[in-house]
């Protein structure tokens, strides 16, 4: 979930500081007034394109922060735990920097970033729905991802798509083996000999990491010795030896608690010490008859780092590598000796094949019913949002080889109006029918989403009366899931908002010379008194702001 969202310098905003809440919030205001910079400034954040002229008129550089909830998000807290980004597991700051030569920096949690690293984490973030074709549900993946969550079958794809991966790398392997027969006889001859080698240094990471501490134990001998054997004397043996000299401070007190008993804990204490002491110069003891000065002990230790070192120049390995060298050479000559006739590596693939197409079948019949329950549904909303007579469809077209994502392509497919042909989605729909059908589909699958924020940018356009009432319950019951925010002109569907903020633009000042966008967040009378504007336009009379306030007042969860 978005949680706020900090804008500095931007187009015409000077400085912005939003926090969000869950749930539905509009955003509305006079055509011009800059609500749409709120998602170019998020767009922006999540990795969209940055230009100079982003940056507000005598400034040097636009600065764009967005903080987002990652506890519902285990995937995106994983992602940034893999790439070391997790300083704070359970959000993620993203931090967008434009300067003045067109140049961008990026950040996340604080940490300079890719843009693509920036691209990648926000696809779990937010989904924006606007009036253009840019947007993840024209994407046939995102189609295919979106009809499997639908199914309840996310688990389920992702293994075919494993098992997919899987057949495919087994037969490049069969390709190669019979392009390359020869060449893999002879890596066989080589890997045989590598093998030996590798194997006879019996050598591990856990070994490596003992040899050195031995070696430099060894090393050090006669300075640990010369270290115990003072220590030694400075605690016991010498003839002002600490644990001496204490016992005589401890008996000299003792002799004086009859006088004074406030000396008792001051001898407590001082015996307390007496003991630790004590058993420091046995363990001192100890170590000190450990200690081994015999050179040829060193000697082989130095031998063997020797011949470990030797190995890994030879493989340009670090000595820690070895034994990954050692598996994967392993790995490969199981593979080769697997299939010197050919014969087990054909039924290997053979065997990922039949996998792939038992998992892929099952997930076919799971598809082929949720695209019928799914067509239904969005169709029958599609006719109270100004689409009577239009239909929405999903197609499955059959793969004669298959692929990763299944035994189909799955293909979104619309008419619009009666009459008309079932067309791609990206084809067949205006920009406000595209934004409707959106919503409609977003709607119906909410509970098997997991982008945690939808924003819709008019998606009432070209709409009026029961139609943009029933768009402002949609998404109301939307934001009973998801975190939702839309930007509308429509009064019937602002009235619908948990939150409602004001766009407005103020013209150039004494203190600001360029118009600048400030954004409000509106409490009840100022939210009648704006939705009575979007009623009645520039004339406001007591009927408008009573009719607002009874829309308000009518604002309440309903079926669509």
């Amino acid at each position: 979930m978005l949680l706020s969202l900090s804008i500095r310098d931007f187009i015409i905003v000077d400085h912005i500081e939003l926090v969000f809440k869950p749930g539905f919030t509009v955003l509305t205001g006079e055509t011009g007034a800059g609500k749409s910079i709120l998602i170019d400034a998020l767009v922006l954040t999540l990795g969209g394109r940055a230009e100079s002229g982003q940056i507000r008129h005598g400034c040097k550089r636009a600065e764009i922060t967005a903080e987002f909830d990652l506890h519902a998000l285990p995937a995106a807290q994983a992602w940034l735990q893999a790439n070391a980004l997790d300083e704070t597991p359970d959000s993620c700051i993203l931090r967008r920097v434009i300067e003045a030569n067109g140049r961008s920096r990026n950040f996340i949690n604080g940490t300079p970033v890719t843009l693509q690293q920036l691209r990648t984490v926000s696809e779990w973030l937010i989904d924006i729905h606007g009036q253009h074709a840019h947007q993840s549900l024209l994407q046939s993946q995102k189609q295919c991802e979106l009809l499997d969550a639908w199914a309840g079958k996310t688990e389920l794809a992702r293994q075919v798509a494993a098992a997919h991966r899987h057949w495919q790398a087994l037969h490049r392997q069969r390709l190669a083996w019979e392009k390359h027969r020869s060449q893999s006889l002879q890596e066989h001859e080589h890997l045989t000999w590598q093998l030996q080698e590798l194997s006879s240094l019996n050598f591990s990471a856990e070994d490596w990491q003992a040899l050195q501490a031995d070696y430099n134990r060894l090393a050090h001998t006669a300075s640990l010795l010369e270290a115990a054997q003072y220590s030694l004397e400075t605690l016991s043996e010498g003839e002002t030896a600490a644990l001496s000299q204490i016992s005589s401070v401890t008996s000299r007190l003792q002799a004086l608690i009859d006088i004074d008993h406030t000396l008792e804990p001051i001898c407590a204490q001082l015996e307390s010490t007496q003991i630790q002491l004590q058993e420091a110069a046995y363990e001192l003891k100890h170590y000190q008859q450990r200690l081994d000065l015999d050179p040829q002990n060193l000697q082989t230790v130095e031998a063997r780092m020797a011949a470990i070192h030797g190995t890994a120049r030879k493989y340009r390995v670090s000595p820690e590598a070895i034994p990954e060298l050692l598996a994967a050479a392993q790995q490969r000559l199981q593979i080769l000796e697997g299939v010197v006739d050919g014969s087990t590596l054909i039924d290997a693939e053979q065997a990922a094949w039949n996998e792939y197409e038992r998992l892929a079948g099952t997930l076919s019949k799971a598809r082929q019913a949720a695209a019928s329950n799914l067509s239904r549904s969005v169709t029958e909303i599609m006719q109270t949002l100004a689409m009577a007579g239009g239909r929405f469809d999903v197609a499955l077209t059959a793969l004669p080889k298959g692929g990763q994502h299944g035994l189909e392509q799955i293909e979104f497919q619309v008419s619009a109006h009666p009459g008309l042909p079932l067309r791609p989605l990206n084809k067949a729909a205006s920009g406000g029918e595209l934004s409707r059908i959106s919503l409609a589909i977003q709607v119906i699958t909410s509970q098997s989403g997991i982008t945690p924020t939808l924003i819709f940018d008019e998606v009432d356009a070209g709409i009026g009366g029961q139609a943009a009432e029933k768009v402002g319950k949609l998404l109301k019951q939307l934001g009973q899931s998801r975190q939702v925010m839309c930007i509308t002109h429509l009064a019937p569907v602002a009235a619908m908002g948990d939150q409602h903020w004001r766009v407005s633009k103020a013209t150039g000042t004494q203190t600001a010379s360029s118009p600048t966008t400030h954004i409000l967040n509106l409490d009840l009378p100022a939210r009648i008194e704006e939705i009575a504007r979007m009623l009645g336009g520039e004339t406001i009379t007591s009927v408008t702001r009573t009719h607002a306030a009874e829309m308000l007042q009518n604002n309440r969860p309903s079926e669509p």
